[in-house]
């Protein structure tokens, strides 16, 4: 599934506090990984929210596509972040999908974590609530 090192991390995202904690499962050829309780911070309709990430065979040196949310996530005034609207079924329950794809040359293999793409999430999450990133 995921490297040791990879699970550390995530270890470590759990002592810091970031997430209340994490799962992971093989489902159609791709790791999930279900970091629990993900802090949104402000501008959300939400404190936190489960965050999947599907990551391809040979991460971390093949680039993640896209990240889901349950419970959906939304600006705090109720707007639809850009390019969240659609629902896909993993792991048995519905996901509200945001459609992000990385540029080429954006992900770095040998370089490239998990940690890396949570950044690029919360990134993408910001920006979606008009915060800087």
């Amino acid at each position: 599934m995921l490297p040791q090192s990879e699970i550390e991390r995530l270890d470590r995202l759990v002592a810091e506090g970031a997430v209340e904690g994490f799962l992971t499962e093989l489902e159609g050829g791709m790791t999930c990984v279900v970091l629990r309780g993900f802090r949104l911070g402000p501008g959300f309709n939400l404190v936190s929210t489960d965050l999947l990430l599907r990551l391809p065979p040979g991460f971390p040196d093949a680039a993640p596509d896209m990240f889901w949310c349950d419970p959906p996530v939304r600006r705090a005034d109720g707007v639809p972040i850009a390019q969240s609207d659609l629902k896909e079924q993993y792991l048995g329950k519905q996901w509200q999908r945001f459609s992000r794809h990385l540029n080429p040359g954006e992900w770095r293999p040998g370089v490239d974590s998990i940690d890396s793409f949570i950044v690029l999430v919360r990134k993408t999450l910001n920006q979606g609530v008009g915060l800087a990133a």
